[in-house]
């Protein structure tokens, strides 16, 4: 089969032809995979960036972590999927024996696995998944939805940790990539009082004008702006960190009121300091974190508002790629490009 293979330590990446197809073992299925979608991970995968190094990668593996496509085999043990089902995929492997695994945190279990890092993943014609991360879609969904639902879970997950506090909240997003973008959209369907993106590409603060929310460049006064919307409140009431940028945090713990809510959701590629007398203790603002979805709350949340027409997805994708260009995919991930797919086909994936 055609796939996208990191092979060893380095820069790049390698497209091959005649990577062997896998096989549906005990309690696996094989799924064809109709689109995959890169995200930002991808790109330091590809760049071998210190981050990428810390995932402790088992090379070769065939590369890609968000996609949908339809069961084709189903192993032995299976339970509750069949021939024809259409699926998007949980990125993460938790192991289910662990301390958090066994009292409702298996979001950050010891000894998570992620898809397309530890085995094979979605940037290929097939692949073989665990049963127990494929999530069946709704007949209203395309797989190309599909194909965004792992992102759009951190963006749920992340109002999620901020308590869903963003209804008639001032909301600031650090970060309008496409994660940025499903949280700005989202907190606007939830009510914001006020929303501002901030985003130094300016194909992507065009998308996130279209949402009708207010954009700022980092070299604007982000922080004084956002004092002056909220007046007597002092700054905002609840940031999300998406970009992990370098010098953001600062910025949004200053934007922020007294007793507010940061989320990071972003990798910053290096150590981050944080004033912690400044803002932790004297201003009181809550820091917390998220990885990837909780399990499996996230999936539940984000399907349900999929079910009632509240999250639409489709208006972020700008380019549908084969996998042979995966190259060409990935310079598109720091231009101008909003959810890039690699099509198996060449093509519109199958609905």
């Amino acid at each position: 089969m055609k796939a996208v293979i990191k092979s060893a330590p380095g820069r790049g990446v390698d497209y091959v032809a005649d990577h062997p197809d896998p096989k549906a073992t005990d309690g696996h299925v094989v799924i064809q995979i109709a689109a995959s979608s890169l995200c930002g991970t991808d790109r330091e995968l590809y760049e071998w960036t210190p981050s990428a190094q810390a995932f402790g990668m088992n090379l070769p593996v065939v590369l890609g972590h968000e996609g949908a496509g339809t069961v084709v085999e189903v192993g032995a043990g299976v339970v509750g999927l069949r021939v024809g089902d259409r699926v998007a995929l949980e990125s993460h492997l938790a192991c289910g024996r662990c301390f958090p695994c066994r009292t409702g945190a298996a979001h950050t279990c010891e000894l998570t696995g992620i898809i397309g890092m530890h085995i094979d993943g979605v940037f290929a014609e097939y692949m073989a998944a665990p049963q127990e991360i494929c999530v069946p879609l709704p007949e209203s969904a395309t797989l190309e939805t599909g194909a965004l639902l792992e992102a759009a879970g951190v963006a749920v997950h992340a109002i999620q940790r901020a308590d869903y506090s963003v209804a008639g909240r001032a909301v600031l997003v650090s970060g309008g990539g496409p994660v940025g973008l499903i949280l700005a959209h989202l907190a606007r369907q939830m009510g914001a009082a006020h929303l501002v993106v901030v985003e130094p590409n300016p194909y992507r603060r065009g998308q996130a004008d279209a949402l009708d929310v207010r954009t700022m460049s980092p070299d604007d006064d982000v922080v004084q702006q956002c004092r002056d919307l909220t007046g007597h409140r002092g700054g905002f009431d609840v940031a999300f960190e998406c970009s992990g940028a370098p010098g953001t945090l600062a910025t949004l713990f200053e934007a922020v009121r007294r007793e507010a809510t940061v989320v990071t959701i972003g990798h910053p590629g290096r150590p981050t300091e944080i004033d912690i007398a400044a803002h932790v203790n004297k201003k009181g603002v809550t820091l917390r974190g998220i990885f990837g979805r909780r399990l499996w709350e996230t999936w539940e949340q984000t399907m349900l508002l999929l079910d009632g027409g509240r999250l639409d997805l489709d208006w972020l994708i700008t380019h549908r790629m084969p996998l042979d260009r995966v190259d060409e995919a990935v310079e598109l991930l720091t231009g101008e490009a909003g959810k890039v797919l690699l099509v198996p086909g060449n093509g519109p994936a199958p609905s």
